[in-house]
Order: C-alpha cells, then structure tokens, then sequence
C-alpha cells in the first residue's frame, strides 16, 4: 500500500530546507513564499512542482493565495515556515518587540488562519522563548488556540536527528482540534551539546543514560566530509568526481541520487589568514595562534573569549553552527585537514542536504541559503510526527 502524501506550504521558505525534510517524511509543498530572489530561485529549482510567490508576506493576500491553490475545505494538511530570526537572535544587538521582524510571526498565521491547515509548524531559533519576557511565544499559543489548536514547543536539537552540527531551534506544533499531547521527535542518535541560553533546560529534550546504548553513534564532521575531493582554498569548480565511495550510512544517505560533486567552492583566505591557520591543529582555535600574528582585536580577548573564532573542524567530532558566512572571524569553518574554509557543498553536507540538491545565485548566497536553512534531517524528524498527529485525526 503506497503511503498517502499530504500537501504543505512553506512560509519564509529560503532555500527550501524545511521543504527537503518534510517531503522525506510525506509531505509535497504546493505553495511556498520567499522574500530574496536568489534564495526563490534555490528553491524552485529543486522544488519545481511546487508554485513560488516571491515578494514581501506583508504583501500577500490570503485570500488571493486560497484562491490560486483552489483547495478544497480542509485538504491542506499543513502551513509550516520560520519566521526571520535575526530580531530574535541571542546575537543580535537588538533582542525587543520593537524589532519589525519580530512581528512577521503575525503575517504568517494571518495567512494560516485563512487556510485552517490540520497542522502547522513554527520554527525559530530559541532566542524566541525568552523574547519579551516569554510574551511572543504567548501571543502565538494565544492566537493559535483560540482558532482550535492544540499547541506546545520544545527546543530540539539537531545532533539528536543525525545532523554533524552544534544547532538548536525552537519548534512551535499545533494540530486543529486535537485532544491528546502533542508529538515531537524524540532523540535517535547519541549526541549532547551544552545548551546556554533561556528556557533550554525545561525546553530541551533529554538524553537518558539508560537508553543511551540503544541511540545510534552521533554523525561526526568526517562522517559527513571524508568522500569528497580535495580543493584549493577560493577555488570555484563545477562538477567533480567523488573522492571515494560512500563511507558509512550518512554518505550513502547524501549521495543517494547523486554521482557527482556540486557546489564544492569556497571563499579564499588571505595571506595572513594562510599563515594563521598553519599554526592551528585539528580542535583548534585562535589560542593556537602566535601572539603577535592575531588579529588586534584577539590580542586584548581573554583566553575564555571568543571560543569558536578560528577554529579548525575536528573530524571526531560535531561542527559548530552553520553560520550565513562561513568566516574564521566567525566560528570554527576551517577544513579538519585542508588550508581552507568548508565549502558551500561541505557546509550543506554539515546540514544535511543531500548532493543532489544544488544551490544557485553568487557564492556568497549559496553560503547564506545553507546557513538560514533548517536541517533537512531534523525537519524530517518533526514531520514524521506531525504526520502521524494527522492520520490520527482522520
């Protein structure tokens, strides 16, 4: 018996991470809405069947999308999408209710209340918890159940879906009508992180020691990394051969439906960055650094500061948070054994993209699509379980 496949539509769908990942677990995007063109043209590429709208949400009528879709009564199965988070970043310098972005949430459900789905799906980044003293993610419960949700969120971490990365988000389900509790994915694989922010220790699931040895190894960076061919650093290459075959079950996974090498270019490092990055060993960081060779800015950083900047990936272990630029000043983005920063294939890798999914636009937007998406691995995750909260309710 062929599973039945459900519809959804993606809001703020950027390069279409979210949609990779529920169409694993079922659902096919009918709809999506994008504001950056390049970002739109990502995702209509490998989401073709899907209809892109691109333009600001503020602009888009509700009412004209129902009609474009021609849906009948309780047929869309889900509205799901993240809402720009840069106002809600604990990065940011401006985390207030002021921030015009942090009302685009308002947008989005204007939008899902005209459609009704059975299920939707808020993802963010966990600065959105404690914003507001709590007051955003209220206001969302608050309007969600007065149209009939049933709504909970939980702060869920990649590494426990597969995902070689140090990445949390906060995940907002509601299911319409529905009595029981809400389903979230539990952890598959045995990977911990240390969550330092508002919120994570009533929101974050939990690894029991008991059932530890029963979760599968966690997806380390060499894991996700070792098949793929040497580079020099700021080369830009078009299709390559792999370096070898499929090492291990996450390589069979990202190269199921590929036989080449796509987007395997990366930015060029200066020639004091070359020199810098000769110093720092596998684990590393700036600390490894000669004194007088650091930036100025390190020279005054205690040693506790700035933790992650000028980091070389370790291949045991999981790569920090896929940033919009994978730059030294940023984090730990230089190759485990290359003089080089990962490139936009081996970034989308660390986020689970498989390889036949191709990113368009200049470099530095194909490094901004992999960097805002949602983990395709962990939205699979979700999805399998709001799926299942559906076919309850039929």
């Amino acid at each position: 018996m062929v599973a039945l496949r459900m519809k959804s539509i993606d809001l703020f769908c950027g390069a279409g991470g979210l949609s990779c990942g529920l169409k694993m677990a079922g659902f096919d995007t009918i709809l999506a809405n994008e504001l950056k063109a390049s970002h739109a043209e990502t995702f209509k590429h490998n989401h073709p069947n899907a209809e892109m709208v691109i333009g600001d949400i503020r602009q888009l009528c509700a009412v004209d999308l129902k009609g474009k879709l021609n849906l009948e009564e309780n047929e869309l199965d889900l509205v799901a999408g993240g809402p720009p988070c840069q106002g809600f970043s604990v990065n940011a310098p401006i985390r207030d209710l002021d921030d015009e972005r942090n009302h685009l949430f308002k947008d989005f459900l204007r939008i899902a209340f005209e459609l009704m789905p059975k299920a939707i799906l808020i993802e963010n980044v966990p600065g959105i918890v404690s914003l507001g003293k709590g007051t955003v993610v209220k206001q969302i419960y608050k309007e969600l159940e007065s149209r009939g949700y049933r709504v909970e969120h939980r702060i869920l971490y990649a590494g426990h879906y597969g995902v070689p990365q140090l990445r949390f988000r906060t995940i907002i389900i509601a299911v319409k009508g529905r009595e029981k509790e809400i389903y979230f994915p539990q952890p598959q694989y045995n990977s911990t992180a240390r969550a330092n922010f508002a919120g994570a220790k009533e929101l974050c699931l939990k690894l029991l020691p008991l059932f530890a040895s029963e979760l599968k190894k966690q997806t380390t960076v060499w894991d996700a990394l070792s098949d793929l061919p040497p580079i020099e650093s700021g080369s830009v290459n078009t299709l390559m051969n792999y370096e070898a075959p499929p090492q291990g079950e996450y390589q069979k996974y990202l190269r199921k439906n590929s036989d080449k090498v796509t987007n395997h270019s990366c930015n060029g490092l200066g020639p004091v960055n070359l020199e810098r990055l000769k110093h720092i060993p596998q684990g590393g960081s700036w600390r490894d650094i000669p004194f007088d060779m650091l930036p100025k800015g390190l020279q005054r950083a205690r040693r506790s500061d700035h933790t992650k900047r000028y980091g070389r990936l370790s291949p045991d272990s999981l790569c920090s948070t896929i940033l919009t630029k994978c730059d030294p000043h940023w984090g730990s983005f230089f190759h485990p054994i290359q003089d080089r920063v990962i490139s936009v294939r081996e970034a989308a890798r660390i986020q689970s993209f498989p390889d036949d999914y191709s990113f368009l636009g200049s470099l530095q937007e194909q490094y901004e699509q992999v960097g805002n998406a949602v983990p395709p691995l962990m939205a699979r995750a979700i999805g399998e379980e709001i799926r299942k909260m559906i076919q309850e309710s039929i």
